[in-house]
């Protein structure tokens, strides 16, 4: 069974740092596009990172970049998002996606494979 699992959510102050994990059973991510997305109370789930499958290319949408770090360790078959000076606008759930093949997509529906998502709350 494919499956995504993240970790590394939780509650932080303004300012500060998590590292997101995501890491895959039954299948290999070496051949997949990976990508990070959050969805906030009442608000449409949005792309926040992507990295690619053949050459590790990356993109970020514009509210995190130089802030946000994504990279990928295929001998772990683990996807991380490195997040610095987190801010309150970050808080919402944070989903790993997965879709075959070398290209980064930002809409979610171009991806087949996600995880059950992990909280993050930025708050004083």
């Amino acid at each position: 069974q494919l499956q995504l699992v993240e970790s590394g959510g939780g509650l932080v102050q303004p300012g500060g740092s998590l590292r997101l994990s995501c890491t895959a059973s039954g299948f290999t991510l070496d051949y997949y596009a990976i990508g990070w997305f959050r969805q906030a109370p009442g608000k449409e789930r949005e792309g926040v990172s992507c990295i690619s499958s053949t050459d590790g290319s990356t993109y970020y949408a514009d509210s995190v970049k130089g802030r946000f770090t994504i990279s990928r360790d295929n001998a772990k078959n683990t996807v991380y998002l490195q997040m610095n000076s987190l801010k309150p606008e970050d808080t919402a759930v944070y989903y790993c996606a997965a879709e075959e093949g070398p290209l980064c997509r930002w809409g979610p529906d171009e991806y087949h494979y996600w995880g059950q998502g992990t909280q993050v709350t930025v708050s004083s």
